[in-house]
């Protein structure tokens, strides 16, 4: 993977399509996950968006290696 990435001239890390990938996916996630009412089992739903984030990124990061 490449350390920077050429957008129009303008220099972005890397990782930025993998990031927004990766929040993209965890919106549509969030989004399935609150219509059909998963989020009452969950004890800290703020909580839980965060490490899902994390692992979608983790997983993206993983795989890109």
């Amino acid at each position: 993977m490449p350390g920077e990435i050429a957008i129009y001239g303008v220099l972005v890390p890397g990782l930025l399509p993998i990031f927004l990938g990766s929040l993209l996916l965890m919106v549509l996630l969030d989004v399935l996950i609150g219509r059909y009412g998963l989020y009452r089992y969950v004890w800290h739903p703020p909580l839980f968006r965060l490490a899902l984030f994390g692992c979608l990124f983790g997983l993206a990061g993983l795989l890109l290696r």
